[in-house]
C-alpha cells in the first residue's frame, strides 16, 4: 500500500515533513526525517496528542493545526516544538499530516525578546542619570564650580551611552550579516597591533603596559574589522578588570592548523560559578565595577559571535586573584580552505 508517484514527487518537494495515513490509520508514506522525532513506530503514529487531532479532522472534514512539545533525545539533543497541520487528503479517507519543527525559530525569538527588553533596561540608566545631571545643572545656574562638575558628569554618562549603543549596533549587525560577504586573507599579527592601538589611550590612563608576543607569522581568512573588534574587546576588558601598574599579555601562538591568540591579564579574576555565564549579553561578573568602567555587558558576547562567524572558539582560564586568560582560536588559513573548524 502506498502513494502515487505524482504525490510522492509533491510531498519530496515540500520543506516540511510529511506523512499520509491510511482511513485505518496505517502509514502510507513518511518523510525519511519523519520519524527522527520518535512519534512514528513499527509504521503507526505513537503520539496520542497527534491522534486526537487526526480524529478531530476526520471527523470534521476541515484541516486543524497544533502544537507537539517533546522531550529532549538522544538525536535531537533538545527539547522540540513541532507545529502540526492535518488535512483530508482525498475522499477515500486519506490523511495529510505536516510537520515543521519551529525550536529554533522559538528560541530565537525568545533571545530576540530578551535582548529588547535587556536593552531598554540597560538604556534607562544612562539616559535617566543624563535627565537628573541637566536638571541639576540647570539648578545650579548660579554656580560655575557645580555647573562644571554636574557637565563632566554628563559627559561620562554621555560617553558610557554612545559606547552603549555602539556595541548594541556591532551584536545586531554580526547577527544580521553574511560571514563570508566581506572575508579576505588577513594579518593575526596586523589584527592585533590594531586591537592594541584602539586600546592604548585607556590603557595609559591606567598605567597598565600591553606586551605582545608573536611567535609565528600567519594569516587566516577572516572579516579584518570584526576580527580587531572581537581582539579589541580582549584587550579592553582586560584593562578594565586589572588593577593599575599591571600588565596584559598578548601572546599568538599556532597549533596545528588553528592559531590562537591569548589576552592574559593580572586582574580580580572571575569566579568559577561566573565562568559559563560571561559570553552571555549584558552579563557581568562585577556590576559595580562594570559602571565605573563603563562597560556595556556586551563585548564578550561579541567576541563569542565573532568566533563563531570565522568557526573558532573563544575559552576562558580564570581564578579570583590570579588573573584570566582568554583565548581567541581561529583556523588558519590552510585549513580553512581544508574546510576545518575548532573544536
Amino acid at each position: 500500500m502506498g502513494i502515487s508517484a505524482e504525490l510522492r514527487s509533491v510531498l519530496e518537494a515540500l520543506d516540511s515533513l510529511s506523512i499520509v495515513l491510511s482511513p485505518l490509520d496505517q502509514i502510507m508514506y513518511s518523510s525519511h526525517e519523519a520519524s527522527r522525532f520518535g512519534i512514528i513506530r513499527d509504521g503507526r503514529i505513537t503520539s496520542q496528542e497527534l491522534m486526537a487531532l487526526i480524529r478531530v479532522v476526520r471527523r470534521t472534514g476541515r484541516a486543524q493545526e497544533g502544537h507537539l512539545d517533546l522531550p529532549s533525545t538522544g538525536i535531537t539533543g533538545a527539547p522540540s516544538n513541532l507545529r502540526v497541520r492535518v488535512s483530508p487528503l482525498d475522499e477515500s479517507g486519506k490523511t495529510l499530516v505536516l510537520i515543521d519543527d519551529v525550536s529554533e525559530a522559538q528560541r530565537v525569538d525568545a533571545i530576540r525578546r530578551d535582548f529588547v527588553a535587556n536593552i531598554s533596561h540597560e538604556l534607562k540608566t544612562p539616559i535617566g542619570a543624563l535627565s537628573l545631571l541637566s536638571e541639576a545643572v540647570a539648578g545650579a545656574s548660579d554656580n560655575p564650580e557645580l555647573v562644571k562638575h554636574f557637565a563632566a558628569k554628563m559627559g561620562v554618562t554621555s560617553h558610557r551611552l554612545t559606547e552603549l549603543v555602539q556595541q548594541i549596533i556591532n551584536l545586531s549587525k554580526l547577527q544580521d550579516a553574511n560571514p563570508l560577504q566581506e572575508f579576505e586573507l588577513v594579518s593575526v599579527s596586523d589584527i592585533v597591533n590594531q586591537a592594541i592601538s584602539l586600546c592604548l589611550t585607556n590603557a595609559e590612563s591606567r598605567k597598565i603596559s600591553i606586551e605582545f608576543d608573536i611567535q609565528e607569522e600567519c594569516k587566516v581568512f577572516g572579516d579584518k574589522e570584526q576580527l580587531v573588534m572581537a581582539i579589541q574587546n580582549l584587550i579592553e576588558n582586560a584593562i578594565n578588570y586589572s588593577p593599575n601598574n599591571t600588565k596584559v599579555s598578548i601572546t599568538v601562538r599556532t597549533e596545528g592548523s588553528f592559531v590562537e591568540i591569548m589576552v592574559k591579564d593580572q586582574g580580580i579574576g572571575i569566579p568559577e560559578g561566573d565562568l559559563e555565564r560571561i559570553f552571555e549579553r549584558f552579563y557581568r561578573v562585577d556590576p559595580a565595577r562594570s559602571r565605573e568602567t563603563g562597560g556595556t555587558g556586551l563585548g564578550l558576547s561579541i567576541v563569542k559571535h565573532v568566533a563563531a562567524n570565522h568557526g573558532g572558539v573563544v575559552k576562558v582560564w580564570s581564578k579570583p586573584g590570579a588573573g584570566s586568560t582568554f583565548t581567541f582560536i581561529l583556523p588558519t588559513s590552510s585549513s580553512t580552505n581544508d574546510g576545518g573548524g575548532a573544536k
